[in-house]
């Protein structure tokens, strides 16, 4: 069950002491500090082109800016820079020195990566040839690993040219850079010898399901459809490429990444998403994939090789399992052959020697012009620009060039895919988002041993709330995306919901927060706990996240649930709903920050679980008219408990002692506690609220703390009637 709730803002928030699991914590602080800041946006599309004579292919050097021609969609535009690169005339580096000093003694990991530790002197990069090996072995097969990593050895040893600076990358179950951009071929050769099929076994590809007729059988009685974990692979595999072109955009020479890969199956529109991320984080860093199909020569055997199982039914002689083969194999490299082409590389395949690959990147990077403009089209829609670059007085002339690019897009122009997309990619970034301030509560209520309810309660203030206009007031909505993990990082919970805010300006909607409420059933142990929330008017992001353990009380004397403190109910008529905090067909929504004025009510809710059965005493018998939890199981137990508020240290106020005698919740085996406290007669301030808890049958208590804060009414109090006094602070209410 989830719920959104709008609660009244609060003037801070209050930390409990220290000891008290599971409180609220701040996961970021605002301040009414102003500061002046100064943002500077250049919006500048670079691109590379080659030119070369068509008769001869030869490079045509000596250009000038004025014969070039950019067209943008049809518009043409007007170009402000213009380079020349010209790898020829690389100067020769010392030898064994990488550009930041990094060998493969010092591997890498993927954090690395999304800082640009890639090149961190970049100015000894000019007129360099920078190329990237990235092997992804989670797709490749031992035998193709092995072709991939004799084909690169062949290029460093006998191919690799005075002016070629050469990375490696690799991807198994994590991406890391095994070596910096380097010249040294002894550094390179040590690097991709460890991929190796000897000491790193590749992932062998998932199938898809489908028919039956074209599966082969292998003695399982049952062959699970992992489609869907295969579209989750490609998202990490482009994510993967998406993450090594990002670090290598602050370089600004060309690079090109040479992908060796065992395919990459895209599944329908699932991949869709990140298949454009990808393509445009590289044509962003200026990187041209030039993908390697290192399956080779692939023969196609109707009925199947000699590491499959014989085919059922009739599709070996119906031709529908060889056409199931090719439409797999073309599919697995058409993705591969979209990502090319879009960033201006070309796609390798169908062949066991793949020299022609290395080959193909030193001719296209030999020389290129560098030229830069800005577009006429301001509009950041996200969509894909089409280019088309002409040479004005040279017909005898080829250009060789990226076909367009991807514009920025802001968050109301983009797909529900992209916006989808950013929502994940944040819940996976270890970066937090700090846009939106983002406060979260978890609590635990025992619903049998071994079992319990995790409530959770997501606070977002409602200034982050950016409707406050009249016509805009039907569109707020907020999106929540939320995962559990347990101690082996494996997700055991998750949320995903959009919320619709009915907000008004007349209303002060600043002034109020928001609240959002879900749960979890879980068993003890430590979880790590993760929420993202956007705001969909400004595309804003807050995430907060934290490790929260839930007790084990099996060998605890006294077993008590958290603590809840409360002013607000809505009501819940839910009859299958196992949230605790539904009570009488009302539930009470958590005061996250614990702050509270004065002409509120104070509720605290809490259970004491499987308590000492009292020896001798008398059954009890349920009292009629009773109000609050009044189910009764006649089990005889002795149970004491209060509240107790103090002041500096000193007690200022204490709510008359509550006799428990038998069990009222028995689904939970509980005694249920709530108590009603009107805040009129404490002055404001803060204050330390100890609750006492005693088992009288079983010797034990318990006395947990936690602070609180009260501020005064929002409006004066009204003057109470004559004769009827206004309700002391000591008119603590109590039910059972």
């Amino acid at each position: 069950m989830q719920r959104a709730i709008a609660a009244v803002l609060v003037a801070g928030m209050i930390v409990s002491p220290a000891g008290v699991p599971m409180s609220a914590l701040a996961q970021q602080s605002t301040s009414n500090m102003k500061t002046e800041v100064l943002k500077a946006n250049v919006n500048r599309v670079l691109t590379n082109v080659v030119v070369r004579d068509k008769k001869t292919g030869e490079l045509v050097p000596g250009l000038k800016q004025s014969d070039f021609q950019v067209i943008e969609d049809n518009k043409p535009q007007q170009i402000l820079t213009f380079d020349y690169q010209n790898v020829d005339q690389a100067v020769t580096l010392a030898e064994e020195k990488t550009v930041s000093g990094a060998t493969t003694t010092q591997k890498k990991t993927i954090a690395d990566l999304v800082n640009n530790s890639f090149a961190a002197k970049p100015d000894e990069l000019k007129d360099r040839r920078m190329i990237v090996m990235f092997f992804d072995l989670s797709s490749m097969q031992p035998e193709d690993i092995t072709r991939a990593v004799d084909a690169a050895k062949d290029y460093i040893n006998n191919h690799m040219a005075p002016a070629d600076m050469v990375a490696t990358v690799s991807l198994v179950s994590t991406l890391s850079m095994d070596q910096d951009f380097t010249d040294d071929k002894h550094a390179l050769l040590s690097a991709v010898s460890k991929y190796d099929p000897s000491e790193s076994q590749g992932y062998a590809q998932g199938s898809e399901g489908g028919g039956t007729d074209s599966t082969s059988d292998d003695s399982s009685s049952f062959v699970a459809d992992d489609s869907e974990f295969n579209s989750l692979n490609t998202d990490r595999q482009l994510y993967a490429i998406r993450t090594v072109c990002k670090a290598m955009d602050k370089l600004e020479q060309k690079k090109s990444m040479l992908y060796f890969s065992g395919g990459l199956t895209r599944q329908g529109i699932e991949n869709q998403a990140s298949i454009r991320a990808a393509t445009n984080e590289c044509v962003k860093a200026d990187t041209a994939m030039y993908s390697v199909d290192t399956r080779g020569l692939q023969a196609l055997n109707v009925v199947g090789d000699a590491s499959s199982g014989n085919l059922r039914g009739t599709a070996a002689y119906s031709g529908a399992a060889m056409q199931s083969q090719l439409n797999s194999n073309f599919s697995s490299q058409e993705t591969l052959g979209t990502l090319s082409s879009d960033t201006g590389g070309k796609l390798f395949v169908n062949s066991n020697d793949f020299a022609p690959a290395f080959q193909q990147v030193q001719h296209d990077t030999q020389a290129y012009y560098i030229i830069g403009y800005k577009s006429t089209d301001p509009r950041e829609d996200g969509r894909y620009r089409h280019l088309t670059i002409k040479l004005l007085g040279h017909s005898d002339a080829t250009l060789e060039y990226r076909p367009g690019y991807y514009a920025a897009a802001n968050f109301k122009s983009q797909t529900s895919d992209d916006r989808e997309y950013a929502l994940t990619e944040q819940m996976r970034s270890d970066i937090p988002a700090t846009d939106v301030a983002v406060y979260l509560q978890a609590l635990y209520f025992r619903l049998q041993d071994g079992k319990f309810y995790i409530p959770i309660s997501v606070v977002v203030p409602g200034s982050q709330i950016n409707a406050v206009q009249e016509k805009d007031k039907d569109k707020a909505t907020i999106d929540i995306l939320g995962q559990v993990r347990d101690a082996a990082n494996i997700i055991v919970g998750q949320v995903r919901q959009t919320v619709k805010l009915t907000v008004d300006a007349n209303q002060q909607v600043v002034k109020k927060n928001v609240q959002y409420s879900t749960g979890f059933t879980l068993a003890p142990g430590k979880y790590h706990f993760k929420f993202v929330v956007r705001e969909n008017q400004s595309g804003n992001m807050g995430s907060f996240e934290t490790d929260i353990v839930v007790p084990d009380m099996k060998k605890t004397p006294l077993k008590v649930s958290s603590v809840v403190m409360s002013s607000q109910s809505t009501p819940n008529t839910d009859k299958k709903t196992i949230d605790p905090l539904v009570r009488d067909g009302m539930q009470w929504v958590p005061n996250v920050p614990h702050v509270f004025r004065q002409d509120q009510k104070l509720n605290f809710l809490y259970e004491v679980y499987s308590p000492t059965q009292e020896k001798g005493a008398a059954q009890p018998v349920a009292q009629a008219g009773v109000t609050g939890l009044t189910k009764k199981e006649e089990v005889p137990v002795h149970v004491l408990t209060s509240i107790e508020f103090l002041l500096g240290g000193v007690k200022v106020y204490e709510t008359p002692i509550v006799e428990a005698t038998a069990i009222n919740i028995p689904e939970r085996d509980a005694v249920g506690f709530q108590f009603d406290v009107p805040l009129a007669g404490l002055k404001p301030g803060t204050y330390v609220c100890q609750v006492n808890v005693i088992d009288d049958a079983g010797g034990s208590f318990t006395f947990p703390r936690m602070a609180l804060r009260i501020i005064p009414p929002a409006t004066p109090a009204a003057t109470p009637v004559a004769g009827v006094p206004a309700a002391p602070a000591t008119a603590a209410t109590s039910t059972l």
